[in-house]
């Protein structure tokens, strides 16, 4: 074997790297911050770009000394670094969430080990001000071994942090060849089990730096407040010997604000420091993320790096930022790209970031690892608060075999193997210490994370420990130290925030009544998985009422997929877990975010983009025009950060509009008045709907950009959408209709109209109008819905139920006529087989002289059965409809507890466009509270009406075709439009992963009324 076994040794996780020290560019003069343009510093060398790689399926396949100069290459092929070897072709991708893709046996990885070869070859002159060069690596998994002109570099592991070597003694003047060879496992796989796709390779930028032999190497710059002025202080430590430094601290004008020069000062680990005194500062936080730009200056070398001055803090239990009270407005995010795999450079991150904050986050946790560390810098620019988490996660460890493998056993036997191992504490440590020094200048980072899902344990102790020694002004978190063994007691007082994933509200209630010590986090909540989540409102009002509730961080960003081409007719393949073959996957559990791969926003992200909203309307006096608006902002006064809009709309029409600058203050979490007096016409369903808008742009919103609305429904004389009335009251034509029967069927027929009545089933299974047929299938009762994603958990039961195959049956009909109408009455059930009946209907339809068809259904529940997944009729309407028109909440689609970024209006779209296409298909498109809806094909038209507010989808998609297919790319479309009506739907919550729906949101009603009106034919047109 050509390289030592290290990747197996716990004493081994780095060799011949550079000591722990924060991130910086450095220059040979002041070139600014070096941020995305990092590699413009004339001190930088990068080394990305097309490398020679070559792939083997085991260690022991690598046989030929590769990194030695002139070895033939003609086997090896061209391919970009950073990149993943999967996506060149080799391997195979794998998504796994809790399993280790490996045995279970720490530190041991498989003896047959997939590797890649890497070889560079670059230029390289010396420099006499700059004689000393480093080679830095900012991301490769899983371990690596370096060389360089075939002489032996170094080792390292943790996947996602700087490992840094020093070369300077192994370059040569001229062309020179680096060598890496990558493995796929190591003992360090063990702690980086994260939820995530499995990629390999060298993932982030490669670079060298040239710097002085004597300079700053390592610098901590902390900030205190004082009453009408801050303390910056600068420790740093030298490589080399000591050299003077100036700091010289400038504001955004550039205008000197403090300097100072390093003295000696042996505190914390560092033998320098300067204490700058900023009179008047300007502090930093997410809405004003004011940065200072600081210079360290010696000989040869300038580094220049941003300070932002801030203070957190927890005082009885509340979390401050400069004093004030604060909320997390915030989202988990991974490291994701559907092409590139973990290859995301600054634009993509810009991109992340700049639909966060259009949709009004403030906060992300780097889950489960460090970013890239101009991530940080853009957070600092940008504005967003920052969970620094540590590359560690071992949950793989919950899935060992346990004889008793009940969750309370396995919860508290999970950190045996490794979280409460003395064997894993200098890889923990080591892991907390990467991640805390290359971040600790960053202003945005306020808490730092240990990692995710690994039990608890000494390892963690130790590292909290050090965690909280080294770095006092920032919080610290884990989720996982609630999991506590039996065999002692664990010292969690280094945990400064109470932080918990997927809690039900019950549970923070129950918290907050035993007066706690420490903050409440919710560190993952509203699981954003596929057609959700239902449940921000409801975490979003717990998070107001509770001053120690600190806010949260939505699970997750963006769905996980690999991109795999287009099909034949355009649409774009993406494969998640087990499309690669692999024998242990997770399915589509990664496709779990609030905007699809391609960064286009699911509905879950307006619906987050409406709750989180800066503002709200706690009241509203009509008659007076008096409205209240909260801030909800954590540090800027309304007045100065937004206007108001307002329209007032009567059944969808637009009546008044205007604008409103608010010219008194309305400071943070304060309350405060305006005037807003409207006009209200008399008659039809009206709506004040107020809406806010970004007052000044800023480097990632234009101004005006909505940030979100409030609607207010308003009263008047009958408050009834005046065209649902008019179809409702539609005059019955005169005429002769004619009834005839067999044992089977009604039918009910005039010159214009046929209408087909089955006995049998208690639906119509034909309606004939002017001689052409309207429907491709008869009319059926439904209660089955394409389960979402968050009904993973429900849908088994749905399926034992019988409710994705039940049927309904009429067990005795009678009809009348009267009066131009035939009405019809059977009594009916919906049952499948070897089920008893879920529902006893008594249903009444009226047919009228003109063909309206209106029917009324009183429907009775079997409380043994769960709750449905809806309830109303579904009719399969012949050919392909292209517009729809309906009143109700839109424009996107809604649900019982996902409706809060819709409004109620008059809206028109094509059919095609009702579908949310979610890469694995499922209930998707429904409207809730709906007065009417009607479709529209040339002059043809079929339109729905009802005295109470309905909700509906329409589709080219049948439900079973949504249940059956595992990809949206997949789906067929019926050749019909299907229309579903219905009473009801369940909602929708976030059981993927959290919380049992909750109650008032469950569809298990005993007893309700269903009453629908429906209308075929050119005459309906609108």
């Amino acid at each position: 074997m050509l390289v030592p076994k290290y990747y197996e040794d716990l004493e081994i996780m780095h060799e011949n790297t550079m000591p722990y020290r924060a991130y910086y560019i450095p220059a040979s003069c002041n070139m600014g911050p070096l941020v995305e343009d990092r590699f413009s510093s004339d001190r930088t060398i990068c080394l990305n770009g097309r490398w020679k790689f070559q792939y083997f399926d085991s260690l022991y396949d690598l046989q030929d000394r590769f990194y030695e100069p002139g070895f033939d290459l003609d086997c090896f092929r061209e391919v970009e670094v950073p990149g993943n070897w999967q996506n060149y072709g080799y391997d195979s991708h794998q998504y796994t969430n809790v399993r280790y893709p490996i045995p279970l046996d720490p530190p041991y990885v498989p003896q047959e080990n997939p590797c890649g070869a890497y070889v560079y070859k670059f230029d390289y002159k010396k420099q006499a001000d700059a004689p000393r060069a480093y080679l830095n690596f900012e991301g490769v998994d899983s371990c690596f071994y370096v060389w360089i002109n075939g002489k032996y570099v170094g080792y390292s592991q943790v996947s996602h942090a700087t490992s840094e070597f020093d070369v300077t003694d192994v370059l040569l003047d001229g062309e020179n060849t680096l060598a890496v060879l990558v493995l796929k496992w190591c003992d360090g796989t063990y702690l980086e089990d994260q939820d995530k796709f499995r990629m390999s390779g060298i993932f982030r930028d490669v670079y060298l730096l040239r710097r002085p032999e004597n300079v700053v190497y390592d610098y901590f710059v902390t900030t205190t407040l004082g009453r009408s002025d801050a303390t910056v202080t600068v420790r740093a430590n030298y490589i080399g010997e000591e050299v003077p430094v100036k700091i010289t601290l400038c504001d955004e004008e550039n205008r000197e604000v403090a300097c100072g020069m390093f003295v000696k000062s042996e505190k914390s680990g560092y033998t320098h420091q300067v204490i700058l005194s900023v009179k008047e500062p300007k502090l930093w936080n997410p809405e004003q993320p004011y940065l200072y730009t600081m210079v360290l200056k010696s000989a040869g070398e300038v580094i220049t790096d941003r300070v932002g001055i801030r203070e957190i803090c927890i005082k009885d239990a509340v979390i401050y930022v400069n004093g004030a009270p604060v909320k997390f407005k915030g989202v988990n995010r991974h490291d994701s790209d559907p092409v590139t795999g973990f290859v995301v450079g600054a634009a993509q991150m810009k991109k992340d970031l700049q639909l966060m904050k259009q949709h009004n986050f403030n906060a992300i946790r780097t889950s489960h690892y460090p970013n890239a560390p101009y991530f940080y810098q853009l957070c600092d620019a940008y504005g967003f608060f920052v969970i620094g988490e540590a590359d560690n996660e071992s949950h793989g460890t919950e899935a060992q075999y346990l004889k008793d493998s009940s969750w309370e056993n396995a919860s508290r036997r999970w950190n045996e193997r490794i979280a409460d191992n003395p064997e894993f504490i200098l890889a923990t440590v080591d892991r907390t210490k990467l991640c805390v020094h290359r971040e600790k200048n960053r202003p945005c980072v306020v808490i730092w994370s240990m990692g995710n899902e690994c039990a608890y344990g000494c390892t963690f102790e130790e590292a909290l420990k050090w965690t909280k020694k080294f770095d006092p002004s920032r919080l610290t978190c884990y989720e996982s130290s609630i999991y506590q063994s039996e065999k002692r007691t664990y010292d969690c007082s280094n945990i400064d925030i109470f932080s918990r994933m997927y809690p039900e509200l019950e549970e923070i209630d129950t918290y907050m009544e035993q007066n706690p010590e420490k903050p409440f986090l919710l560190i993952e909540y509203c699981h954003a998985m596929g057609n959700g989540p239902g449940d921000l409102e409801d975490y979003f009002r717990k998070i107001d009422q509770y001053d120690k509730l600190c806010g949260g961080f939505v699970w997750e960003w963006c769905d996980h997929a690999v991109y795999r081409g287009e099909t034949l007719d355009g649409k774009t393949m993406y494969f998640y877990g087990g499309d690669f073959g692999e024998e242990v996957h997770d399915g589509n559990f990664c496709v779990d975010g609030l905007v699809y791969p391609d960064r286009t926003p699911h509905t879950g992200l307006k619906e987050y983009w409406n709750v989180y909203r800066p503002a709200r309307v706690i009241s509203f006096e009509q008659e007076s025009g008096s409205l209240c608006l909260k801030n909800y902002m954590n540090a800027v006064d309304l007045k100065d950060y937004l206007f108001l809009t307002y329209e007032v709309t009567c059944d969808g029409i637009m009546t008044e509009q205007g604008k409103v600058i608010l010219q008194e203050s309305i400071l943070p979490r304060m309350e405060g008045k305006i005037s807003l007096p409207i006009t209200v016409p008399e008659s039809g369903k009206c709506y004040l709907k107020i809406g806010y808008h970004l007052k000044c742009g800023t480097n990632l919103m234009e101004e005006n950009s909505s940030l979100g609305f409030d609607e207010i429904l308003l009263k008047n004389e009958d408050g009834q959408n005046r065209q649902a009335a008019a179809l409702l009251a539609m005059q019955e034509r005169n005429g002769l209709i004619h009834v005839s029967e067999t044992d089977r069927l009604l039918l009910i027929q005039t010159d214009q109209f046929l209408y087909c009545y089955n006995k049998l089933s208690g639906m119509f299974e034909q309606v004939t109008i002017d001689g052409k047929e309207q429907f491709d299938a008869p009319m059926e009762l439904n209660i089955w819905r394409a389960p979402t994603d968050n009904d993973r958990r429900i849908k088994d039961e749905w399926i034992r139920a019988g409710y994705d195959r039940s049927h309904s049956r009429a067990y005795k009909t009678k009809w009348t006529m009267q009066e131009e109408k035939v009405q019809i009455h059977s009594r009916l059930s919906v049952s499948a087989v070897a089920l008893q009946k879920v529902l006893e209907i008594d249903v009444a339809w009226e047919i009228s002289g003109r063909g309206e068809l209106s029917v009324k259904m009183h429907v009775r529940k079997d409380t043994e059965f769960p709750e449905l997944p809806r309830f109303g009729i579904r009719l399969f309407l012949k050919g392909e409809y292209e517009t729809i028109r309906f009143y109700g909440l839109g424009p996107h689609e809604s649900y019982r507890d996902k409706y809060h970024s819709c409004s109620h209006g008059l809206y028109e779209s094509s059919v095609e466009e009702q579908h949310e296409d979610y890469i694995r298909p499922q209930e998707n498109g429904s409207h809730t509270d709906c007065d009417y809806m009607v479709l529209k094909k040339g002059n043809q038209a079929f339109a729905a009406v009802s005295p109470t507010t309905f909700s509906f989808n329409v589709s080219y998609y049948t439900q079973e075709e949504l249940t059956a297919k595992a990809h949206n790319f997949e789906l067929e479309k019926s050749g019909s439009t299907i229309v579903c009506l219905d009473y009801a739907q369940n909602g929708i919550g976030s059981n993927s992963c959290g919380p049992r729906l909750q109650k008032e949101y469950r569809f298990d009603q005993e007893e309700f009324i269903f009453q629908m009106k429906i209308l075929v034919g050119k005459e309906f047109v609108l």
